[in-house]
């Protein structure tokens, strides 16, 4: 594109910004080598609509963004309006409480876990040999 492109800001007219924006796609379809005739085609909309978009007339945006496509250019979209960010307060409720801290456990550690079986003074295991007692089994 050539240095005389006008930079779109708030102090210019709508018609102003759409005369802008129909020079600078009728510079970029010049630059594809395409043809009014072929670019309408490819977008598939009218030759008379691309007419009216490059001349700065209004158009419905659905036949922006099918020119867009045609050239190849709807990332210049994601530029002009992206995606909102999440508000500070919308992170914090969002953000998962994360643990201070991490206990290994004893399986893993190699280790014997935390509590241990009662044992007698002379260190033996007091525990009645036998399946292990489970609630429910004084049924049976």
């Amino acid at each position: 594109m050539d240095g005389s492109a006008l930079s779109i800001n708030p102090a210019l007219s709508d018609d102003a910004i759409l005369a802008e924006l129909g020079q600078r796609l009728s510079r970029y379809r010049i630059d594809a080598g395409l043809t009014q005739q072929a670019l309408a085609e490819k977008a598939g909309i009218s030759k008379s609509t691309l007419e009216r978009m490059e001349a700065g007339a209004a158009s419905q945006l659905p036949n922006l963004i099918r020119v867009l496509r045609a050239l190849d250019m709807l990332s210049a979209l994601e530029a002009a309006i992206p995606p909102p960010v999440p508000r500070p307060m919308e992170l914090l409720r969002h953000q998962r409480k994360l643990p201070q801290r991490v206990r290994r456990s004893a399986s893993a550690s190699g280790q014997q876990p935390r509590r241990q079986k009662a044992t007698q003074e002379d260190g033996q295991d007091d525990t009645p040999p036998g399946p292990r007692w489970v609630w429910g089994d004084e049924r049976k």
